[in-house]
């Protein structure tokens, strides 16, 4: 068990990034779809200002308006990695959460989770069962160093 906390420890960073992460697309996940999440965005921002409309995300992010538009009615997959990250970017979002809605896990976190998969694949499914004020309160330890 003491080598389990010394290593979330070593961590700390990419496991408040992944609960946060969780908390985030739990609740959206269950609301609603990466097209339509993506289309509320647009239209939502389309409110404050004229730079947010499809044909102008589209270009700022390097694809076609057509594409985008099949996108936000879900009648296409998400984009890649790389165009989640500029959308993101672009509606001023979390990149984490709109590639997990796009079911997918950022590089940088499959990355460190290759390198020790049992450890990281066991703290999730620890986690999965635990209440939200318990994983808060998790986040709050690491984040202050409390251990």
């Amino acid at each position: 068990m003491a080598i389990f906390f010394k290593c979330l420890r070593a961590h700390k960073y990419l496991l408040i990034k992944i609960l946060a992460l969780l908390f985030t697309v739990y609740y959206i996940i269950h609301i609603m779809t990466f097209g339509k999440y993506i289309k509320s965005s647009i239209e939502a921002l389309s409110q404050y200002s004229k730079g947010y409309s499809v044909r102008k995300v589209a270009a700022a992010i390097g694809v076609q308006p057509s594409y985008l538009s099949k996108v936000e009615r879900d009648l296409v997959a998400p984009p890649s990695e790389a165009k989640i990250i500029a959308l993101a970017n672009e509606l001023e979002e979390d990149p984490d959460m709109l590639l997990a809605m796009a079911g997918r896990v950022s590089s940088d976190l499959k990355e460190v989770i290759m390198k020790r998969p049992q450890l990281f694949a066991s703290v999730i499914r620890e986690l999965k069962t635990q209440p939200d004020h318990a994983l808060l309160s998790l986040v709050r330890e690491v984040k202050d160093g409390d251990w």
